[in-house]
């Protein structure tokens, strides 16, 4: 799509470049950006020139630049060896693209976009990750992705303010963990994903996504009845958190998810 409107491309080599206003957009890969009309903006600040390292892994966890793309990120499936690490790929093949996206997309914007599809805001959720915010100022602070995603394409991110980076910590590293996801058609759009992880401390974790227009967590210190987490997500999740479009109606993603979490609660108990 030719953005016929955008007078101005410039690249962020500091920080200090990134300085921006409603008429600008942070640039990461640019599949979405690039997709649709935008008539709003007027310039492109592409990050690309920060070259923040992809992936670095520390004793704390893993920390994922915004700018990695997803490619680079679904590759830690085959090459590391984490009890999670199965997880990286089935959240990327869970986003609705071809090789050629994964290539260029980046986890900073999927998160950014806030969808409820989102893949990589299923990954972070599920590894309760916590997103990196600069400030223009130059503060910065740690929001769990599950709080930053508040609704439909909706974030916590205020104006000028910019992800940095996405950190999953070692606990959730060091989680098994098992994976869901259904679509009206084979390689349709996700109406619902649905993923648990039992911690080495043995706790259990359930998160919904895709289904609902954000991310819900449910913790329980070991593995639930079924009658637990029947009603955990009875009760947890708003009847209007589950919403209708062309990828599946409300009534059909409530149904759905409720018997994805059961058959996980079963593999991991």
């Amino acid at each position: 799509m030719d953005l016929h409107t955008v007078t101005a491309y410039d690249i962020a080599r500091t920080r200090e470049d990134l300085v921006a206003d409603a008429a600008t957009a942070f640039v990461g890969g640019g599949t979405w950006l690039f997709s649709e009309p935008q008539p709003y903006l007027r310039r492109l600040l592409d990050l690309s020139g920060l070259r923040w390292p992809a992936l670095t892994v520390t004793d704390a966890g893993l920390e994922i630049a915004a700018t990695c793309t997803v490619e680079r990120l679904a590759a830690l499936s085959g090459t590391e060896t984490w009890p999670s690490a199965a997880l990286f790929h089935q959240c990327a093949a869970a986003l609705l693209a071809s090789w050629k996206i994964w290539k260029r997309a980046t986890v900073g914007g999927n998160v950014c976009l806030a969808f409820p599809a989102g893949a990589m805001i299923s990954l972070s959720t599920a590894l309760d990750a916590t997103a990196l915010i600069w400030a223009p100022d130059g503060a910065e602070r740690r929001i769990p992705v599950q709080q930053f995603v508040t609704g439909n394409g909706t974030n916590l991110l205020g104006p000028g303010e910019v992800l940095r980076s996405v950190h999953v910590p070692a606990a959730a590293l060091a989680s098994r963990t098992a994976f869901r996801k259904i679509a009206l058609a084979p390689l349709g759009r996700s109406g619902a994903v649905v993923i648990g992880r039992v911690g080495p401390d043995g706790a259990f974790t359930l998160s919904v996504t895709a289904a609902t227009v954000r991310p819900y967590v449910f913790r329980f210190p070991e593995p639930p009845t079924p009658g637990e987490l029947a009603d955990a997500l009875r009760t947890g999740v708003p009847a209007d958190a589950y919403f209708t479009d062309a990828h599946g109606a409300a009534d059909w993603r409530r149904a759905v998810t409720a018997v994805l979490a059961d058959e996980i609660r079963e593999e991991l108990s």
